[in-house]
């Protein structure tokens, strides 16, 4: 039991040491003038095989891709698919005439693993990603590549659990935020834009 406590005791101290400050931020909005001409045709998200994958099941293990709200498998598809999904939710009231294609690449997408939900007293999902838009019909860039953060505070302990019961999961709840922060960058929801601070990654 001692040995145990110490060992809690020297979890908890890594975590603290792991304090930060997060954010949601990119660095211009779209003129909402020009993004109500498109409408989304495609998205393409993509995981780079560079990025390096944990399946460690520790406080912050150190890699781009961390995530463990699905059952084990390829976690480059299945992170670069939630982004995906986020990122066509959020531009689905791109209406207007001009067919538009929205690629992203994933640079960190690293969530929490099941210890620190049980055990940290806090945590953060940590997602970065390279977002830009295309002419469907003739591949014509319309913006530069823009880098995105979308960090989100991450529930561990009983609003975990409260979460998960209420089908609010991580995975629901990433995908949700990634949709309000495409809507905030494309000029036509509210700005998503933000700081926090938080301990843990």
């Amino acid at each position: 039991m001692h040995r145990r406590s110490l060992l809690l005791g020297a979890s908890a101290t890594f975590i603290a040491g792991c304090s930060n400050s997060w954010e949601v931020d990119y660095s211009t909005a779209l003129d909402p003038t020009i993004t109500k001409s498109w409408k989304l045709k495609n998205v393409i998200a993509v995981a780079p095989r560079e990025l390096t994958v944990s399946n460690a099941d520790t406080f912050a293990p150190n890699a781009d891709i961390v995530w463990h709200g699905e059952p084990y498998g390829d976690r480059r598809q299945q992170v670069a698919k939630i982004v995906d999904e986020g990122i066509t939710l959020g531009a689905d009231a791109l209406k207007g005439d001009r067919e538009v294609l929205i690629a992203a690449s994933l640079s960190q997408f690293h969530a929490v693993t099941p210890l620190s939900v049980s055990r940290a007293p806090s945590a953060v999902h940590n997602i970065a990603y390279s977002i830009q838009v295309f002419d469907e019909a003739t591949g014509k860039p319309l913006t530069r590549p823009q880098a995105i953060s979308a960090d989100l505070e991450a529930y561990v302990g009983s609003a975990a659990v409260t979460a998960a019961v209420q089908g609010n999961s991580q995975r629901v709840r990433i995908v949700r935020h990634i949709a309000r922060v495409t809507r905030g960058w494309l000029g036509f929801g509210p700005d998503q834009r933000r700081t926090f601070s938080r301990i843990g990654r």
